[in-house]
C-alpha cells in the first residue's frame, strides 16, 4: 500500500548528508510502493481474496525487516514508549490497506493513488480541532483546491466505477487518520513504528487465517510459481519502500523532498499503463496536476511559517 509519503514517517530525522541523494532515495521509494501497489492489484485479479494478499503482504515485510533490523538495532529497536498507541496506528493502517486494495480492484492504479494526495490535506484541514494548532485559512483554502482536483478525477465521464471511488475516498479518509495517529507514536524510533504497523497487521490477520484459507486454497493451489512470486513481492516492495522512505528523510530535509512526493503518481501511471494499458486521460492529468499543486503550495507555506517561527 502506498501512503503519501512525506506524511507517512513516524517522526522528523534529521538530516545528515547527501541531500540529492535524498532525493533519489525518495523517488525509488515511490517506485517500491507503486511495485507493491501493482503485485496486489495483479494477484488479486487471478482470484487471490483481498485478506489473504495482504496477509502474505504484511508478514513478509515483517520477516524481511527484522531480519534487517534487529542484527544491527538489537531487540531495544522493538521497544515503544506509547504501546497502545502503536496499536491503534497499526489498526488503522490496516484497514487503510483493506480499502485501498478495494480501490484497486475497482480504479486503475494512477487514479487510485492520486486521491491518496487528497489525506495530508485533510489532515491540515482538522488540525485545529483534532491537532489543537492554529486555524489558517490557507489549510482550508488548500484542501478545497485539492478536493476539487479529487472531483475533476473522479467526474461522472470519468467512467470510474462508483465502488472504486467510494473506496478511494474512504482510504484518503483512514490515510489521514493514521497521519494523525503518526503524531502520537513520533517519540517512537521510525523503525520500531515501522516495525509495530506490520506486527499488528500480521497477528490480525494470521488469527483470521483458519478462516480465510478454506475458501482460498484452490485459488492458491492454481497459482503458477511466477505469480506465486509476485504475491510473496507485495511484503518485498512494501519492505523496500518504507526503508528506502526512512533513508531519503535521514538525508535530506522534508521541505525538500515534499515535492519530489508526488512523483508517485507517475510511477503509478507508469505502471497501470504498462500493466493494464490504462493511462489517465487529459481531464484526469489536470485534476491531479490540481491536487499535487495545492499539497505542494501548502507544503510550502507552512515549511515557511516553521523557519520563521524557528528564527
Amino acid at each position: 500500500m502506498s501512503t503519501p509519503q512525506s506524511s507517512s514517517l513516524p517522526q522528523i530525522m534529521t538530516p545528515t548528508v547527501f541531500p540529492l541523494a535524498g532525493v533519489l532515495i525518495l523517488i525509488l521509494s515511490s517506485w517500491a510502493l507503486s511495485g507493491l501497489d501493482a503485485s496486489g492489484k495483479w494477484i488479486m485479479g487471478f482470484g487471490v481474496p483481498l485478506l489473504v494478499m495482504c496477509w502474505f503482504r504484511y508478514v513478509v515485510h515483517l520477516v524481511l525487516v527484522l531480519a534487517l533490523v534487529l542484527p544491527v538495532k538489537g531487540r531495544k529497536i522493538l521497544r515503544s514508549s506509547r504501546p497502545k498507541a502503536q496499536i491503534l496506528r497499526g489498526t488503522v493502517m490496516m484497514l487503510s490497506t483493506f480499502s485501498f486494495f478495494s480501490a484497486l480492484s475497482y480504479l486503475p492504479q494512477a487514479e487510485a493513488t492520486s486521491i491518496n494526495f487528497l489525506a495530508p490535506l485533510l489532515v491540515l484541514s482538522v488540525a485545529p480541532w483534532i491537532l489543537k494548532e492554529p486555524p489558517r485559512i490557507s489549510r482550508w483554502v488548500a484542501a478545497g483546491v485539492g478536493f476539487l482536483g479529487v472531483l475533476i478525477i473522479i467526474r461522472p465521464t470519468a467512467g470510474l466505477h462508483p465502488l472504486g471511488v467510494m473506496f478511494g475516498l474512504m482510504t484518503a479518509c483512514m490515510f489521514a487518520t493514521q497521519f494523525i495517529a503518526t503524531r502520537r507514536v513520533a517519540v517512537d524510533n521510525s523503525l520500531t513504528t515501522l516495525i509495530w504497523s506490520g506486527a499488528v497487521g500480521s497477528i490480525c490477520l494470521t488469527i483470521a487465517l483458519p478462516f480465510l484459507l478454506p475458501a482460498a486454497l484452490p485459488v492458491l493451489k492454481e497459482l503458477t510459481f511466477f505469480q506465486w512470486l509476485i504475491l510473496i513481492s507485495t511484503g518485498l516492495w512494501g519492505c523496500l519502500g518504507h526503508l528506502l522512505q526512512i533513508q531519503a528523510y535521514q538525508r535530506a530535509s522534508a521541505s525538500l523532498l515534499a515535492p519530489f512526493v508526488y512523483l508517485q503518481i507517475v510511477a503509478a501511471a507508469a505502471l497501470g499503463w504498462l500493466i493494464w494499458g490504462q493511462f489517465p486521460d487529459m481531464f484526469t492529468w489536470i485534476g491531479i496536476a490540481v491536487v499535487c499543486s495545492s499539497g505542494i503550495v501548502i507544503g510550502t507555506l507552512e515549511w515557511r511559517r516553521q523557519s520563521k517561527a524557528g528564527a
